[in-house]
C-alpha cells in the first residue's frame, strides 16, 4: 500500500496503519521512504506525530527497538529541513495541548521517548505545577525510570523527594540512575550516600521498607543485593565519588572496621602471617573509640587466645562487665595488674643476616646493610638521583603504604623502594622536607618518564595510583610513563607457556593458597618465594624496624634478579628474547593472520577445552586474559565455570542455556571459588573487587569479571560470546536450573497420575476420565523435546518411595493435577527430584537470547520447553 502523489491532508491514523504493515514485514527502507513522505503531506505534523505516536504499539517481542522509536527518529530528520514546524509559531493554548498530549507518552511502554519529545513540543517551557504532577503520574503507574529521567532532563530535583524518587530505583537495581538522579546536587548526594548506609544498620528491616514501596515489585536478585555486604561497597564508592564525609556514615564504617578486625586475627592466628607488633598497631587503630568493636575483640580473643588474653586487652578498654563473654570477668579478678598489663612489643636489636632456617626457606637480600641507603635528605636524595638516572640503567620499584584497614579513602606512600645492582635507596617520603619538596617530585617525574632508564615493577598501577593520591601535582600535569616493563605481563605470559606445556622447567602454577602475586613469580623464577610477613606493616612509624628496611629493600631488589634471570635465557620459559615486547594482554589475531581450519586442529582444540585446560604440546591459547574470547567455538556443555555467590542469578541463566554451573552460597568465602577451580578445571567468573584476588590464584585466563550493575541475562551474553559458546536450542533446558544436574527421567501421564495416587494427591474419582488417553490419542508433541542431556532408565528410581539412587525425591506436590489431561509426558531431575514439563517458557528463553543463538532450518518449531511450576 502506498500514498497516491496527489492526495492531500494525509489522514495520521491512515499513515500510521501503513507504517505499521511496513514494520511487520521488516521493509524498514520503504518505512522510512513513507515517513519521508507522509510527513509533509500532514496538515498538522506536530498534531498528526501525535496522533501517529499515541496508535503506535509498544514494545514487541523479539524487537529490540519500537515503531514509534522509529517514527520519531524520522521526524526528526525531516524536521531539520523544515525549521518552522515548530510549537513556537502555535498560540499558547494550542501549544499546551499540544505538550499535554505529548507528555502523556512518557510511558515505560514506550521508551526512548523522552529526549525527543522534549526537543519538538519543549516541554521543558512547561509549568512546573504540571511537570511535578507528571513525575508523580509515572511514580503512581511504577514508571520509575522515566519518571527520573524526566525529572532530570527538566532539572526537578530540588522540587521533589529524594527518598521517593531513589528507593524504588535501587529496590530495582537502577542504583547508577539514581546517581545520576543527584548529579550535580551535592546535598542530595549527601541524603543518597547516608540512605544507602542507614541500610547496613543492624536494625535495617526490608520488609518494613518494602512496605511503605507496595508497588514496587522485587525479584529475588534484587532482594539479594540489598544486603549491608553489597549496599557498603556501594557506600564507600559513593563516599570517593562524591567526597562525602565518612562521618556521616557511621554503619558502613563500622562494618568495614569489623571485618578488617576479623581479617587481623585470622591472618595473625590462622594463617600466622603477621607479627604481633604489626598486629597490635593495626587492631589499635581499628578499635579505637569504638566499645562495639572492643567487645568483639575480646570476643575474638577469648575464641583464638583464651581467657587470659581476653582479660588484658578487656581490662585496657574497660570494657562493661555486662558486655564480656563468661568468664572473662573472672579471669580478670584473678589475675594480678601486673598479669593484666597489654605490654607494647619490645623487638629485640635484629642481625641483618637472618637465621639459617629463614635462608633455607625465603628469597634474601643479596646485600649487605651498608647498601641500603635509608633517604631523608635533599643531599641523599641527590646520590640517588645520581646512581639510578644512568642511561641504560635498570631500576627495581616498588612502593609501601600503611595498609589501609577500616579506612575509606587512597593511601599515601610512605615509602619508595629504587634498587639497583648493587645497592637500595628507600625513599622516606614521612620525612616532610623530602616528601613535600619540589625536587623530589621532579625527580620522580623524570625518572618515570625517562625512556632511558628501565623501571621494573610488579603490578604498577597501584603504585601508581597510590603515588598520585600523595602528590596531586601529578594529576594537575599527568605523567607520560616510558621505559616501564611491568613483570606482572611477564609473570601472565609465563603462566600461559607453562599451562601450555612449554618451556623446560616443570613449576606448578598457582596451586594452592600459598604463595601468589610478586612472591610465586620469584619462588618459580628464583626458587624461594618472598617472606611476606611484614608486608601489613604500619609504614608510616619511623624508625623502621630492620626487618621491614630488610623486607622493603628485597621487594625491589627481587625485581632486577628475576629480571636478569629471564633475560639470560628466555627460552627456557618460553619468552620472547625482548621481554618489553610482551603485551598487557595476549592481543587478537588480525584477520590476515586467520587461516581456515583444519579438522585436525578443531580435534585438537576440543580435547584441549574437554580438559579445561590445555594439555603439552596441544593448541595454544585456548584460554584467553579476562575481556578476550576464546580462539574456537565450544558447545555450552564444554564450558565449566564456578559463579562467586554475587553472580548467582547468571548462575541459573547459564544453567538454563545447558551450562555445567556450580555457584557458591552467600555465606562463602570468595577463595572457596578458588578452591573449587583448581581442583575441578572450573572458570571462576566473578564481579568487583574479588577479581584481582581471585584471578593471582589461577591461571591466566581461568577469572572473568562481570558488570555487577547489568541484569543477570546480559551478563550471560557476554560470558556465551567471551567464550566463543556456539548456544543451539538443543541446549536450552538440557541441564535443571535448580541442582545443576543434566540427567532427567520421562514419564508418561499414567505413571504420573499412578504416582499422585498412591502419594494422596490425586481425588479418586478424577483419574478414569481425566487422565487415561489410549496411545492413538498421545500428543504428536510427546517426543519432540530432546535436549542435550541424559536419559535416566526407569531402574534408577524405587516405585515404592518415588526416591532415586542418589537420595532425591520427586517433587509430586509441585504438581497441578489439572495439569493431566493436557500434558501427556513430564521430566523429572534424577539430582533434585523436581518436576518439568511442556510449557510456552521456551519461547521467551529464544527470544532473550536470538543474539547469541544458532539456529538450524526447522529447529526453532520442533522444540518446546520445560516449565516448572
Amino acid at each position: 500500500m502506498s500514498l497516491s502523489a496527489q492526495s492531500e491532508g494525509v489522514d495520521p491514523a491512515t499513515l500510521r496503519e501503513q507504517l505499521f504493515d511496513l514494520w511487520m514485514r521488516k521493509e524498514l527502507e520503504a518505512l522510512r521512504q513513507l515517513t519521508t513522505s507522509g510527513f509533509p503531506r500532514l496538515q498538522e505534523p506536530l498534531t498528526g506525530l501525535l496522533t501517529i505516536l499515541e496508535g503506535c504499539p509498544g514494545i514487541q517481542k523479539g524487537k529490540s527497538s519500537t515503531l514509534g522509536q522509529l517514527i520519531l527518529a524520522e521526524f526528526v530528520r525531516w524536521r531539520r529541513s523544515h525549521p518552522l514546524v515548530s510549537v513556537k509559531s502555535l498560540e499558547k493554548e494550542e501549544k499546551l495541548k499540544l505538550q499535554l498530549r505529548a507528555l502523556n507518552l512518557i510511558t515505560a511502554s514506550q521508551p526512548g521517548y523522552i529526549d525527543t519529545l522534549l526537543e519538538v513540543y519543549e516541554l521543558g517551557t512547561l509549568e512546573t505545577s504540571r511537570l511535578l504532577e507528571h513525575v508523580a503520574y509515572l511514580q503512581n503507574s511504577c514508571c520509575y525510570r522515566e519518571a527520573a529521567l524526566l525529572s532530570m532532563k527538566v532539572e526537578l530535583q530540588k522540587e521533589l523527594d529524594m527518598e521517593q524518587m531513589c528507593v524504588p530505583l535501587i529496590l530495582l537495581d537502577k542504583l547508577p540512575l539514581a546517581e545520576s538522579y543527584v548529579r550535580d546536587h551535592p546535598e542530595l548526594q549527601e541524603r543518597l550516600v547516608k540512605l544507602l548506609d542507614s541500610w547496613c544498620s543492624p536494625n535495617f528491616n526490608l520488609d518494613e521498607l518494602r512496605r511503605q514501596y507496595p508497588h514496587v515489585s522485587l525479584s529475588k536478585h534484587q532482594t539479594d543485593q540489598i544486603q549491608p555486604k553489597l549496599l557498603s561497597r556501594h557506600v564507600f564508592r559513593l563516599m570517593d565519588k562524591f567526597n562525602i564525609d565518612p562521618g556521616l556514615c557511621v554503619n558502613s564504617v563500622h562494618k568495614r572496621k569489623l571485618d578488617s578486625l576479623r581479617f587481623l586475627m585470622y591472618k595473625r592466628f590462622r594463617e600466622k602471617g603477621m607479627t604481633e607488633e604489626n598486629w597490635r598497631d593495626h587492631v589499635q587503630v581499628t578499635v579505637e573509640g569504638s566499645v562495639e568493636l572492643q567487645v568483639v575483640l575480646v570476643e575474638l580473643l577469648v575464641h583464638y587466645c583464651g581467657l587470659q588474653v581476653a582479660a588484658q586487652w578487656a581490662k585496657r578498654y574497660n570494657v562493661p562487665r555486662n558486655r564480656l563473654p563468661f568468664g572473662v570477668w573472672d579471669t580478670i579478678q584473678s589475675l594480678s595488674s601486673t598479669q593484666l598489663e597489654v605490654n607494647d612489643v619490645i623487638c629485640p636489636l635484629e642481625s641483618w643476616v637472618t637465621p639459617q632456617s629463614h635462608q633455607l626457606q625465603y628469597y634474601q637480600l643479596p646485600l649487605a646493610r651498608e647498601k641500603v641507603h635509608f633517604v631523608q635528605t635533599l643531599e641523599q636524595l641527590q646520590l640517588c638521583r645520581e646512581a639510578v638516572l644512568q642511561p641504560g640503567c635498570v631500576v627495581g620499584v616498588d612502593m609501601e603504604w600503611r595498609a589501609g584497614f577500616g579506612t575509606v579513602f587512597t593511601q599515601h606512600v610512605a615509602l619508595i623502594q629504587l634498587a639497583v645492582e648493587g645497592q637500595v635507596f628507600l625513599l622516606d617520603l614521612c620525612a616532610h622536607s623530602l616528601s613535600q619538596h619540589s625536587v623530589t617530585v621532579q625527580f620522580i617525574r623524570t625518572l618515570l618518564t625517562n625512556k632511558d632508564v628501565l623501571k621494573l615493577g610488579y603490578g604498577m598501577s597501584g603504585d601508581f595510583k597510590s603515588l598520585v593520591a600523595t602528590w596531586p601535582e601529578l594529576k594537575e600535569e599527568p605523567l607520560v610513563v616510558k621505559g616501564v616493563l611491568d613483570l606482572l605481563h611477564v609473570h601472565q605470559q609465563l603462566q600461559r607457556c607453562w599451562r601450555g606445556g612449554r618451556g623446560s622447567r616443570s613449576v606448578e602454577v598457582n596451586k594452592g593458597s600459598v604463595e601468589k602475586g610478586l612472591s610465586l613469580l620469584v619462588q618459580q623464577v628464583l626458587g624461594k618465594p618472598l617472606d611476606k610477613m611484614e608486608q601489613l606493616s604500619n609504614w608510616e612509624r619511623r624508625p623502621l624496624r630492620t626487618s621491614q628496611l630488610r623486607y622493603a629493600a628485597a621487594d625491589a631488589y627481587c625485581l632486577l634478579d628475576v629480571y636478569l634471570t629471564l633475560s639470560q635465557d628466555p627460552k627456557a620459559y618460553g619468552l620472547p628474547e625482548d621481554l618489553s615486547s610482551i603485551p598487557s594482554s595476549q592481543p587478537a589475531k588480525s584477520n590476515q593472520e586467520k587461516k581456515p581450519k583444519d579438522k585436525s586442529k578443531q580435534a585438537t582444540g576440543q580435547r584441549a577445552r574437554k580438559n579445561v585446560q590445555t594439555p603439552a604440546g596441544g593448541q595454544e591459547k585456548c584460554v584467553r586474559g579476562n575481556g578476550e574470547q576464546w580462539e574456537a567455538a565450544i558447545a555450552p556443555r564444554e564450558l565449566r565455570v564456578v559463579c562467586d555467590n554475587m553472580l548467582q542469578g547468571l548462575g541459573r541463566f547459564l544453567r538454563c542455556l545447558g551450562v555445567d554451573v556450580l555457584m557458591l552460597e552467600n555465606t562463602d568465602d570468595h577463595k572457596v571459588a578458588a578452591e573449587i577451580a583448581r581442583a575441578e578445571g572450573r572458570i571462576i567468573l566473578t564481579s568487583g573487587q574479588p577479581y584481582q584476588s581471585l584471578r593471582s590464584q589461577v591461571a591466566e585466563g581461568r577469572c572473568l569479571t562481570l558488570d555487577c550493575s547489568e541484569k543477570a541475562r546480559d551478563q550471560a551474553i557476554h560470558v556465551l560470546k567471551h567464550f566463543h559458546v556456539h548456544l543451539t536450542p538443543s541446549d536450552i533446558f538440557s541441564r535443571c536450573q535448580a541442582c545443576n544436574n543434566n540427567e532427567y527421567l520421562k514419564v508418561s501421564r499414567e505413571d504420573m497420575t499412578q504416582m499422585l495416587s498412591k502419594r494422596g494427591l490425586l481425588q479418586d474419582n478424577s483419574e478414569p476420565q481425566n487422565t487415561r488417553v489410549s496411545e492413538g490419542q498421545r500428543s504428536p508433541d510427546a517426543q519432540i523435546f530432546n535436549p542435550h542431556c541424559c536419559w535416566a532408565p526407569q531402574s534408577v528410581l524405587d516405585p515404592e518411595t518415588f526416591r532415586f539412587r542418589r537420595g532425591a525425591v520427586i517433587q509430586l506436590e509441585t504438581v497441578p493435577t489439572g495439569l493431566l489431561p493436557r500434558i501427556p509426558e513430564y521430566f523429572i531431575c534424577t539430582g533434585c527430584g523436581k518436576v518439568f514439563w511442556e510449557g510456552t517458557h521456551y519461547d521467551r528463553v529464544l527470544s532473550q537470547f536470538q543474539e547469541v543463538l544458532h539456529l538450524s532450518d526447522g529447529e526453532v518449531s520442533s522444540q518446546r520447553s520445560l516449565v516448572n511450576q
